[in-house]
């Protein structure tokens, strides 16, 4: 049988539990890092300042954060 002393196994156990946590966090972070994308429906150019911006309502119409007009949606067939 093998006698541990009190202290050294507390010791281990933190340092064995903040590894754990250590590890989780960065397989975690790349995993959320990889689901990060942005879908084209949110992407909007604007037709009269030639700016490109980003909507993220998904609405027919937006206004163009540089210049202030209206911009439509183009249509699908479009």
């Amino acid at each position: 049988m093998v006698n541990i002393d009190f202290a050294l196994s507390i010791g281990l156990y933190s340092i064995l539990s903040i590894g754990l946590i250590i590890l989780a966090w960065f397989f975690g972070r790349k995993q959320k890092d990889k689901d990060l994308s942005l879908d084209p429906k949110f992407i909007w150019f604007c037709s009269v300042c030639t700016y490109t911006y980003v909507q993220t309502k998904d609405v027919a119409f937006s206004v163009c954060p540089r210049c202030g007009s209206y911009n439509k949606r183009p249509t699908e067939g479009s």
